[in-house]
């Protein structure tokens, strides 16, 4: 997993995995996120690549105000942010290669 390495280079122990509750709900957030995109590239006129990035990094910045209901201090944190949004740019990146 791309976690433990992004967390050594952001040095935040910011983790999506635990977050969620675990590893399936992490990747069924993911698969529903999929199928949204999956939607959203048939009714939107833009190039998939650039479309799935795009997605995955509004969906992080839109929803990173909803982690104060569960830890405020990470919230603050803007290494837990870039951190967040990095990732989120590596899963658009990757579903828009596999598109």
């Amino acid at each position: 997993m791309q976690e433990p390495l992004d967390r050594r280079v952001f040095r935040c122990d910011y983790s999506d995995v635990r977050l969620v509750g675990g590893l399936p709900v992490h990747a069924l957030n993911g698969a529903l996120f999929g199928l949204a995109f999956d939607l959203l590239r048939r009714r939107v006129p833009v190039e998939q690549r650039r479309l799935a990035l795009a997605s995955a990094l509004v969906e992080h910045t839109v929803l990173w105000p909803l982690l104060a209901l569960f830890d405020r201090e990470l919230a603050a944190s803007p290494r837990a942010f870039a951190q967040g949004l990095y990732r989120h740019a590596l899963f658009g990146l990757v579903l828009g290669r596999l598109v």
